[in-house]
């Protein structure tokens, strides 16, 4: 990693921040304090259904406002201040988690949700800032840094926060509850702190015509219609897009609700917290080692055998009995999530205008988006009607296959 300036390691720093909010809160913590804590007083199913509706809802905000976002960012030369702004409001999110009180899960849905609007907002811009940072033969180990960046910081503070849980007292803290709200204060400081190497050391390439927000917002809606009808006209950006959008809803649905299906199987929450941490550490080597396969091989033929592998999970956890299959299961997730998700953005940033990149992102976040909105509804729909939370899980083999599929269609150029 030599080779790797520090604007680019300052970019990748920023996965190391917010991928603690991914772990601790959005994983980890948040589905189950609001099983047992804030909705304590719902059936498994209905706290099933409000947390696949909270997802789905902040999921569907930032859908619909990405691409006018990024067509704004574009045209003013904003990326990085916007990729600070949600990150603002992500951070302050995450702390008002503290302030929830036992039995207020209403307060909790809509915190939650306004909290992963500010991390998928924010997410928008600092895809799009990779082409600012890395050059193309980079993209793949710059991105794959990235990743792996955020699986090695994500876990370090969630192996904090898991020891607050289990040994509250070490942090001189009551019970576990308290805990457990003192780690989404951690994480908001986390996520804050590091984010500061980005907003000193990444410089984004000038725009001319000015950077006033209100000439960027009218330039932007102007140009949205344009480069909407220049996607369409590159057929194998937009084939890669719509299979991006069905195999991402399995990586999404995955992520969001693996915890929550858990505890729907009866584990006890220390066993699915110990494997989530497993899948973090064994992910950031993984990340590194398919980033540098892409590279030197294919990036499609890796993005699709970690499909593959994901479409295997989900028939294998619909039979598991015991916390060893779950361990295994964590284990082989922790193989291919940073690899499908690295190698998803490289691809895309080899496939776009560069000088557009922001826009492109926005679209490439929209269906990404909208994707978290069918993934975790039609999980949380499916138990919630057949009362079975082992045939729910089935449903996300579908979308892997279709989009395996539409991805093995895409010609692109694999080399720089």
């Amino acid at each position: 990693m030599r080779s790797v300036s520090k604007a680019a390691w300052s970019w990748a720093m920023y996965d190391w921040a917010n991928s603690a909010y991914t772990t601790t809160v959005m994983a980890g913590f948040f589905p189950v304090f609001f099983k047992q804590f804030w909705a304590a007083d719902l059936s498994a199913n209905e706290s099933t259904f409000w947390l696949g509706l909270a997802n789905a809802l902040s999921g569907l905000l930032i859908a619909l406002l990405a691409p006018v976002l990024g067509a704004m960012a574009d045209r003013g030369g904003l990326k990085k201040r916007m990729l600070l702004s949600f990150t603002t409001l992500g951070v302050l999110m995450t702390a008002a988690l503290f302030l929830v009180d036992h039995g207020e899960w209403g307060w909790a849905v809509v915190i939650f949700s306004l909290g992963a609007i500010g991390f998928s907002g924010a997410n928008v811009f600092y895809d799009a800032l990779i082409v600012d940072v890395a050059q193309r033969s980079q993209l793949d180990r710059i991105s794959s840094l990235g990743y792996a960046l955020g699986y090695i910081g994500g876990g370090v503070l969630f192996a904090v926060n898991i020891a607050m849980t289990l040994h509250p007292e070490w942090f001189m803290l009551a019970d576990k509850a308290e805990a457990v709200r003192w780690s989404f204060v951690s994480v908001a400081i986390w996520w804050g702190l590091f984010s500061l190497p980005l907003a000193y050391h990444v410089r984004e390439a000038d725009v001319e015509g000015g950077t006033h927000w209100h000439q960027a917002a009218r330039d932007g809606f102007a140009q949205l219609g344009d480069t909407f009808r220049h996607l369409r006209s590159l057929r194998q950006v937009w084939l890669f897009l719509l299979a991006y959008f069905l195999y991402i809803d399995g990586v999404n649905t995955v992520a969001r609700m693996a915890v929550d299906y858990g505890l729907a199987l009866g584990f006890d929450a220390s066993v699915l917290m110990t494997a989530l941490l497993m899948t973090q550490f064994i992910a950031f080597p993984a990340a590194l080692a398919l980033g540098w396969l892409g590279e030197r091989w294919s990036c499609k033929g890796v993005l699709l055998v970690c499909i593959g592998v994901y479409a295997m999970v989900c028939i294998w956890s619909s039979t598991m009995q015991d916390a060893g299959d779950f361990y295994w299961l964590a284990g082989s997730i922790g193989l291919v999530i940073g690899g499908i998700q690295a190698l998803s953005r490289s691809m895309y940033a080899r496939m776009i205008p560069e000088h557009q990149s922001a826009e492109f992102f926005g679209f490439f976040n929209m269906l990404g988006k909208f994707a978290a909105v069918v993934g975790p509804l039609l999980m949380g729909a499916v138990s919630m009607v057949s009362g079975s939370a082992r045939f729910s899980i089935l449903v996300i083999v579908i979308l892997f296959a279709a989009g395996a599929a539409l991805l093995y269609r895409v010609q692109v150029n694999d080399k720089p």
